[in-house]
């Protein structure tokens, strides 16, 4: 009877303690499980370490949490000639789950060969992923994932949201974490995604110039524009080569060119953009009646819309036009970061999109696996909500030099060499304007050796199609490879 008293009182003490608990995560705290995978046909053992580490201001206190997975392969005899890749996706907002969960992890999400969800949802083992030759660490920047301002006096938006202010405490975030893990002698990498792609472009110099932490590698996935100005002109006459590839694939191109593979038709659409299109662009209004309808006639051709949409626009078509319109007779759009899924809309008319078909199919299927994963296989366990987007904004976005400060730490590095990857359905951040960022990244072209290009047949997130899952993350194996220096090479000009 006694017994049975005691384990009633202490059943109501720990349930009315788990009632009065805030529900936040501690700064510091960590949890590891040991794991197999099958990469390339070997067996490999590995460590998964996940949880938080503290973000603290200029005086020490502890501010922020940061909630990071950490995935190390076992049996390594000298882990500082062990690659360290530090992995970053971006929004602004967006947690790390998709190149983790889905790209270049040791787990990938349960969807079909192309990338659409399947039921039941789950995890199943990536036979691509690049943890037989690099550990690999997944950061949550603040307000995504499980990562939490803690501090209420902390002024989130001045120490955290803005392009400058985030590259700032992650190169103290990264500093320590190197330092706890013991990984300054290694070679390290880092990838970023989407609005990453800023965020890593800008960390390589500050890492080198305040953190004196020098890289092999800079990978970008789907590129933004990283501060590398495109305006005018340029801007619209770009997006062509695009509007090809995702027409192409939804065939709504002429025969003569639906019978010609995907590159043959993009090399052609590119050559027109940069030969003639841009030419006449930049005459604006005074571009003659010819010229106009004959560029019209051209845009049409590549494009896969009406004449009359394109000077309807004068010729400065949007993407998000562009998603509405090239479907419109069929009553279905396409989708903005990977323009192979489609949608439908209430109406047919309009000049965008209801939503973006692709996204809502993403988060259909990512969603409730990471939720699965990370309780589950990593034995993470929290009542604090996986945020798939988080609150950030309004975010800062002044002084944006993440391109030039990219190519200044090529300059004060001689290891360091980028690679971009993009797909050539994306229609946010287009393949096309990933080549023109690489070709005015270095203005002097001395270091154009160091700079490679990489697309895929698919959108955004490359890496969802199967087939592109492993040669993407082969090119990511292959450029750590090239990047390694032989043993006593040194680093200079």
């Amino acid at each position: 009877m006694i017994s049975r008293l005691t384990a009633l009182i202490s059943f109501i003490l720990v349930t009315t303690a788990l009632i009065g608990q805030d529900r936040k995560l501690p700064a510091d705290t960590m949890v590891k499980t040991t794991h197999n995978v099958t990469i390339g046909g070997e067996r490999i053992a590995y460590t998964a370490e996940t949880g938080t580490q503290p973000v603290w201001n200029d005086k020490g206190k502890t501010v922020a949490a940061l909630y990071y997975t950490y995935y190390t392969r076992d049996n390594i005899t000298d882990r500082a000639a062990r690659p360290l890749v530090i992995s970053f996706n971006g929004g602004p907002g967006s947690a790390s789950v998709w190149m983790h969960l889905a790209y270049t992890g040791p787990r990938i999400l349960k969807i079909d060969e192309e990338g659409f969800p399947v039921q039941p949802y789950g995890v199943k083992e990536n036979p691509h992923s690049i943890l037989d030759v690099a550990d690999i660490v997944y950061v949550n920047p603040v307000n995504t994932g499980y990562s939490r301002v803690l501090d209420k006096d902390t002024d989130a938006k001045k120490m955290f949201f803005g392009v400058n202010q985030d590259i700032k405490y992650l190169a103290d975030w990264i500093n320590t974490f190197v330092t706890r893990h013991n990984r300054w002698s290694s070679p390290k990498y880092l990838i970023g995604e989407s609005y990453g792609t800023t965020r890593v472009s800008g960390l390589a110099l500050e890492l080198q110039n305040r953190q004196w932490m020098y890289l092999n590698g800079v990978i970008l996935v789907s590129p933004t524009d990283i501060g590398i100005k495109r305006d005018g002109p340029v801007n619209a006459a770009n997006r062509l080569p695009y509007f090809a590839a995702a027409a192409w694939y939804q065939k709504a191109l002429t025969p003569e060119l639906q019978s010609k593979d995907l590159l043959e038709v993009l090399e052609e659409a590119e050559a027109y953009t940069m030969n003639e299109l841009l030419p006449a662009m930049a005459k604006g209004s005074f571009l003659s009646d010819e010229e106009k309808n004959q560029a019209a006639a051209k845009m049409s051709y590549y494009s896969g819309l009406s004449e009359k949409s394109i000077l309807q626009n004068n010729l400065d078509v949007s993407t998000s036009y562009f998603w509405k319109d090239l479907l419109r007779d069929k009553g279905l759009t396409i989708g903005r970061l990977d323009s192979r899924y489609l949608g439908i809309d209430e109406k047919q008319t309009g000049t965008r999109p209801d939503y973006n078909s692709e996204l809502t199919s993403w988060l259909h299927s990512f969603t409730p696996a990471i939720n699965f994963y990370l309780q589950e296989h990593l034995k993470f366990k929290t009542d604090i909500k996986y945020n798939m987007f988080g609150p950030v904004r309004p975010w800062d976005r002044s002084g944006d030099n993440t391109g030039p400060n990219l190519r200044q730490a090529m300059a004060q590095n001689p290891y360091l060499n980028v690679m971009i990857q993009s797909g050539y359905y994306d229609g946010a951040t287009t393949y096309f304007n990933a080549k023109y960022s690489m070709w005015h990244l270095d203005p002097s072209g001395r270091m154009k050796d160091r700079l490679s290009f990489k697309g895929y047949r698919s959108g955004h997130m490359m890496y969802l199609r199967a087939e592109d899952l492993k040669t993407a993350n082969d090119d990511i194996r292959d450029m750590i490879t090239r990047t390694m220096p032989s043993e006593g090479v040194p680093a200079k000009y």
